[in-house]
């Protein structure tokens, strides 16, 4: 009290600052509405096959992004795509079970999997790590082909049913685009949920420090296995959705050249970023299609790219978007 009157400006706290709203938000996402739809507009099977290719590279290259968030890479994705889509295709052509059921145990072997090898191989780190799951993936690929009673061996299966959704038959490539979009749209979501999420900042502050990390009683080990089984059933539910696009399947086609893909995408994409997966399968997915004609010359490319990205651009081309966000914020504050 000062000269009998209430002071009150000290009683009256602060009005909190407002958030700042993404002005990119709104536009991004008509963005993304508009280029899902772009392939029903067009019609074309061509189109329609190579937007079913880059939601099922989606997919997969979440799936991996996920584990490199966490510090670590592995070479052997694409064996888990293996493994989810040969136990989706025996549980629905072998035991007659529908095709979600035959996702689902996708889902589930490749992330048991996943586990099991986590416990044993997140000991090592770095290249280690690497090597080993190389390994892995080549075993995988040699009891592929070496199972003949089982998988085909180096025939594969073939006759594999298209999916099937509530009795509807998904045997056209506009249906099947609109599962496999449905897919990349919820394993977007539920990462977009998992990294806002004390799971999800865990995974990024192992990935960034691990030795901070451990110091301040996260499980370095158990926060990567975690990630890695996450990340390879998510792979199993992607080499499902292949196996029942394709309708045939076999060890050639998720050998360790599929994991390198998945990884260039990642790179291409941002291996830190959410929609990093996207925006490498829309860039990558299509090139083999450009540059059939030059099949000798393709590793030649994408050995280029990827060194030009690394060296130029490490971050991947998502990380363009949020500089130009961070420069647009900092004009906006420097002008307040």
């Amino acid at each position: 009290m000062q000269d009998g009157k209430v002071l009150l400006s000290t009683a009256v706290p602060a009005a909190p600052p407002r958030a700042r709203r993404n002005p990119w938000a709104l536009p991004g996402r008509l963005a993304l509405l508009a280029l899902a739809l772009l392939p029903l507009a067009l019609g074309r099977d061509f189109t329609l096959h190579l937007a079913i290719q880059i939601c099922i590279n989606v997919v997969l290259v979440s799936g991996l992004s996920l584990l490199a968030r966490a510090g670590q890479v592995s070479l052997c994705h694409g064996a888990f795509a293996g493994i989810g889509a040969y136990v989706s295709v025996l549980v629905v052509m072998g035991l007659g079970q529908p095709f979600v059921l035959g996702a689902l145990a996708a889902i589930l072997a490749a992330g048991l999997f996943a586990y099991l090898l986590g416990t044993i191989m997140l000991r090592l780190t770095g290249v280690y790590f690497v090597l080993l799951t190389f390994a892995f993936g080549e075993f995988v690929r040699l009891v592929l082909l070496e199972g003949d009673s089982v998988t085909g061996g180096a025939n594969g299966i073939t006759g594999v049913p298209p999916a099937a959704l509530l009795g509807h038959v998904l045997d056209n490539k506009t249906a099947f685009y609109l599962l496999a979009l449905a897919c990349a749209a919820g394993v977007t979501w539920l990462l977009h949920a998992l990294y806002r999420s004390p799971a999800g900042h865990a995974i990024d502050a192992v990935g960034e420090n691990a030795q901070l990390a451990e110091a301040t009683g996260i499980s370095v080990r158990g926060t990567q296995r975690y990630a890695f089984t996450l990340g390879s059933a998510l792979a199993g539910l992607g080499g499902a959705l292949t196996a029942h696009y394709l309708r045939y399947v076999s060890p050639e086609s998720f050998s360790m050249h599929l994991s390198l893909a998945l990884i260039i995408m990642m790179v291409v994409g941002g291996r830190r970023y959410l929609f990093g997966p996207l925006i490498g399968a829309l860039i990558m997915t299509p090139l083999p299609e450009l540059f059939r004609g030059a099949v000798e010359t393709q590793n030649i490319f994408y050995g280029a790219a990827l060194i030009l990205m690394l060296r130029f651009l490490p971050q991947g081309l998502a990380s363009l978007f949020r500089a130009r966000r961070a420069h647009e914020e900092k004009n906006r504050g420097d002008k307040a």
